[in-house]
């Protein structure tokens, strides 16, 4: 049987996520599937890390995350729904996209 939250529940675990501090925030995508990943081209250079794979899908309406390790090979197939970052060995983001 699955759990139906209510809106306010959603809005208090959602609302848990939010980084402290007064940095500002870009608005996030609803998670729709179509991945777009025109607006976090920015996050090239960061460290590749749970947190920022979990950022990476919510700016980007993504509902997948593959992370692509260094000198690993990966299928060509399209998922509109996924979001591929690559990073290299000090586990620096190298790449960001759609597919």
């Amino acid at each position: 049987m699955r759990a139906i939250l209510s809106a306010s529940a959603m809005a208090g675990l959602l609302a848990a996520c939010v980084p402290a501090g007064g940095a500002e925030e870009l608005p996030a995508r609803p998670p729709t599937g179509q991945c777009d990943a025109s607006g976090v081209q920015d996050h090239k250079g960061h460290r590749a890390s749970a947190a920022a794979g979990q950022t990476l899908l919510r700016l980007t309406g993504a509902t997948t995350l593959r992370w692509v390790p260094p000198n690993t090979a990966v299928t060509m197939d399209y998922r509109a729904d996924r979001l591929t970052v690559s990073y290299d060995d000090e586990m620096v983001i190298e790449a960001i996209s759609c597919g």
